[in-house]
């Protein structure tokens, strides 16, 4: 049934105050930059990140299932940049350690327009491509959680690789300005889901 004149017009009119406040733009161009800029300017979350750039030795613990034993990776380094606002980190073996070579690099940053985190990943040990994860509040950066976009991952039966679908989050905790700890939290999809620290990076800055 068609709207009547005297229902369109109230409605017409809402909607466009709702746009009017949603896209409002800036007087002049001075103004609209005048906004950009603000917004680039460092807040305190990127001005923590800036403190955490710089060469870190790492170790990491892993856990490939609920309950098992722990094994331990030493003789990484990751070399810590600020690209703008985010803190860019690579993570490779050094020569001569033990264990197969690799290179990860991941990206953190705080969005001012959003009021969350960002991250994103890439591990060359894993064909699970990029690995996107957000908090869900402005947390404070001594202790940072992240939920990432649901994956899959590779189950390798025989000479057949299935993708087997997970859920993970990570919690980034800043013990003091030379120690940090990475957790990542995984679970498997099924019918009975049990959540487990599967992966924990610990970092050393190095003096």
């Amino acid at each position: 049934m068609p709207l009547k004149p005297h229902r369109v017009l109230p409605a017409i009119a809402a909607v466009l105050a709702l746009s009017s406040t949603l896209f409002a733009v800036p007087a002049n161009a001075a103004d609209a930059q005048s906004v950009m800029d603000k917004l680039n300017e460092f807040g305190p979350e990127a001005k923590a990140l800036v403190q955490r750039a710089g060469t870190w030795d790492v170790t990491i613990t892993h856990w490939d299932k609920p309950g098992a034993t722990p094994t331990v990776q030493t003789g990484l380094v990751a070399e810590r940049r600020m690209i703008g606002p985010m803190l860019e980190e690579v993570l490779r073996t050094v020569p001569g350690a033990p264990g197969a070579a690799f290179t990860r690099a991941d990206f953190l940053t705080f969005n001012k327009q959003e009021g969350r985190w960002q991250y994103m990943s890439m591990d060359g040990r894993v064909p699970d491509g990029m690995m996107v994860a957000y908090s869900i509040d402005p947390d404070p950066e001594q202790r940072i959680f992240m939920s990432f976009l649901p994956f899959a991952s590779p189950n390798i039966i025989g000479d057949i690789a299935i993708g087997q679908f997970w859920r993970m989050e990570q919690v980034i905790t800043r013990q003091d300005a030379d120690h940090e700890v990475k957790d990542q939290y995984f679970t498997l999809a099924g019918s009975a889901p049990v959540k487990w620290r599967g992966i924990s990076y610990s970092y050393t800055r190095r003096k």
